[in-house]
């Protein structure tokens, strides 16, 4: 099972940045933490802060793996291409945010890519990825 893990703009920075919301690991030590967890599953990590290049990525994997874990950021309420770009792959995609979107900023409340997408696990902080994951190898198509 091939699954993708893509994340959007300023999850680079996790660790540093607003650790009493995103907290202090970096989403490098968490991944390793996830390949150790599920060594049957070809995992591939993406991160970018470029709209178009999350895009690229989406449709070079997305027909290519069984899965897609995305977590588009800010892009989340104001791209409507990441959107279309999720409707127009084959894999499936679950949307995964850190924090509790619904918990903060209106803005925040508004997804361009939710309704796209199989699923969308928030506010559990990384852990949303380990069961994204899990939902992927307990559901093989």
């Amino acid at each position: 099972m091939k699954i993708a893990i893509i994340n959007g703009p300023n999850l680079n920075l996790l660790g540093t940045r607003e650790p009493s919301v995103y907290g202090s690991q970096t989403f490098e030590q968490y991944y390793e933490i996830l390949k150790e967890s599920f060594p049957a599953v070809e995992l591939r990590y993406y991160q970018s802060n470029v709209e178009g290049e999350l895009i690229n990525e989406l449709q070079q994997v997305g027909f290519e793996y069984d899965g897609i874990i995305l977590n588009p950021g800010g892009y989340t309420h104001t791209s409507v291409a990441i959107g279309d770009a999720v409707a127009a792959v084959n894999a499936p995609v679950i949307e995964v945010h850190i924090s509790n979107v619904q918990a903060r900023e209106d803005f925040r409340k508004i997804s361009h890519v939710s309704a796209k997408c199989k699923g969308t696990i928030s506010g559990l902080g990384l852990a949303g990825y380990f069961l994204a994951v899990r939902y992927f190898t307990d559901n093989k198509q």
